[in-house]
C-alpha cells in the first residue's frame, strides 16, 4: 500500500493503513525490524485482559558489534527498554508504545482520537491519550524484535533530533491534560519527569560552559573543600548512570559495558547541542518535517553492507560542536596546569563528547561524499 504523499508523516501512513486494515489487533513494524516466527503467539495472550489496549516488545539490536556509536546506542536503548519500560509497567505508571514492535487493539487506537500528526512522535502522544482513556499497556521484555542501529553519526543525530522536538510537542501538548487528569500523584509526576527529561540537554550545554569559569572562581578555595565538594559529585552522577546501564547490561546479556559506558557518557555530553536545538524546535508551534532515519542494511562487522540512496549530512552546527570541543580541550588542559584537578574530569568528558558527536559528523560526511565520487 502505497500514499500519493506524505501528509502526516508516518501518523498519516498508520492512519492510512488502519483504512484498509480488518482486524481488532494491529502489529506494527518499522521496514528494518526482523521479529522472530513466533512474535504473535508470544505477544497475543497479553490482550486476555481486555483493558489492555498494547502489548509492546523489546529491541534487539542486528548491529551491535557494528562500531562504538552502535554499542553505545545499543546501550541506551536497553537501558530504556529492560529498565524504564519495565520499571514503568511493574509499578501501573505510564509507558510509551515506541513506534514498532508492538500490537495495538484497534478500539484502543480509535478511542484515543486515533493517529495525529500535530507532534513528530505519534507514538508517544497515542500512548499518553491512550493511557489517559484509562487503557493499560504491557511491556514483553522476554519478547525481543531485533533491528538495525544507524551507522552514521549524522544519522543518528537526526533521529535524536526527531525523538527529542517530537517528546517537547507531546509534553506541551498533553501535560496540562495529563496534570488535571484524576490520577494518583505518583503517576502524575513519573509521567512529568518524563515528558520534560529533554531540558537536561540545555542545562548540560550551560554546565559545560560553566565549569571552568566557576574553577577558576573557587580559587581560594583549599584542596579539602575542593574535593569535598566536586569529586562526590563527580562520584555520584556517573556512578548513578554506571548502575543504571550495569543493570541493563546485565539483563541484555551484554557484557562489555566498561569499554562502552565511558563513550555513552561522552556521547550523551556530545549530543546537548543538537538535543538542545531539538527542544527549542519543539517549543515552537510549527510541527516540522518528519526526517527519516537512513539505514545501509548493516547485520554487523562481517557482513556486507549496501549503500543506502538516502543519507544524512553534516550541516553547521556540526562545525559548532567541533569547536565546542575544542574549546572545552583548551580547558581541560589550562584546568590542569592551573591545579584545578577536581574539574579535570568533568572538562575531559565534555570535551571529548563534542569531539566525538561534532567531528563524527563532518567525517562522516566527508566520507560519504567520497563514496559518491568514486
Amino acid at each position: 500500500v502505497r500514499r500519493e504523499g506524505r501528509e502526516g508523516f508516518k501518523a498519516g501512513a498508520l492512519e492510512h493503513g488502519l483504512s484498509t486494515a480488518t482486524g481488532e489487533l494491529v502489529a506494527i513494524f518499522d521496514a528494518d525490524f526482523v521479529p522472530p516466527p513466533d512474535f504473535l503467539k508470544r505477544v497475543l495472550p497479553a490482550f486476555r485482559d481486555p483493558k489492555v489496549g498494547l502489548a509492546q516488545a523489546a529491541w534487539g539490536h542486528l548491529n551491535r558489534e557494528s562500531s562504538w556509536l552502535t554499542r553505545v546506542q545499543a546501550l541506551m536503548l536497553d537501558g530504556h527498554f529492560l529498565i524504564e519500560h519495565a520499571a514503568r509497567c511493574r509499578s501501573g505508571r505510564f509507558f510509551n508504545f515506541n513506534g514498532t514492535a508492538g500490537v495495538f487493539r484497534r478500539s484502543c487506537i480509535e478511542e484515543a482520537g486515533g493517529w495525529q500528526h500535530d507532534t513528530l512522535t505519534e507514538d508517544l502522544d497515542l500512548s499518553y491519550r491512550a493511557q489517559l482513556a484509562g487503557w493499560r499497556f504491557a511491556f514483553l521484555e522476554d519478547v525481543v524484535a531485533p533491528a538495525e542501529l544507524p551507522v552514521d553519526v549524522n544519522a543518528w543525530k537526526g533521529q535524536q533530533r526527531r525523538w527529542t522536538t517530537g517528546a517537547v510537542q507531546t509534553a506541551r501538548k498533553l501535560l496540562p491534560r495529563l496534570l488535571r487528569a484524576p490520577l494518583p500523584l505518583g503517576t502524575k509526576l513519573e509521567a512529568l519527569l518524563h515528558l520534560s527529561a529533554n531540558a537536561a540537554y540545555p542545562l548540560l550545554v550551560v554546565l559545560a560552559l560553566t565549569t571552568l569559569p566557576a574553577a577558576m572562581a573557587r580559587r581560594a578555595w583549599e584542596w579539602g573543600p575542593a574535593f569535598a565538594v566536586e569529586l562526590p559529585l563527580l562520584l555520584l552522577t556517573t556512578g548513578v548512570l554506571g548502575a543504571f546501564y550495569g543493570l541493563a547490561a546485565r539483563r541484555a546479556g551484554e557484557g562489555s559495558l566498561w569499554r562502552t559506558l565511558p563513550r555513552l557518557l561522552a556521547t550523551g555530553v556530545g549530543a546537548s547541542i543538537n538535543n538542545t536545538r531539538a527542544v527549542l524546535a519543539g517549543l515552537r508551534r510549527e510541527v516540522g518535517e518528519f526526517v527519516r532515519t537512513p539505514k545501509t542494511g548493516d547485520r554487523g562487522p562481517r557482513a556486507p553492507r549496501r549503500r543506502g540512496r538516502y543519507r544524512m549530512n553534516a550541516d553547521t552546527w556540526a562545525r559548532v560542536e567541533t569547536a565546542f570541543g575544542l574549546l572545552l580541550a583548551g580547558e581541560t588542559v589550562l584546568a590542569a596546569a592551573l591545579g584545578h584537578w577536581p574539574s579535570v574530569p568533568f572538562l575531559a568528558l565534555f570535551a571529548s563528547g563534542f569531539l566525538a558527536v561534532g567531528g563524527g559528523s563532518l567525517l562522516a560526511s566527508y566520507s560519504g561524499r567520497a563514496a559518491t565520487r568514486t
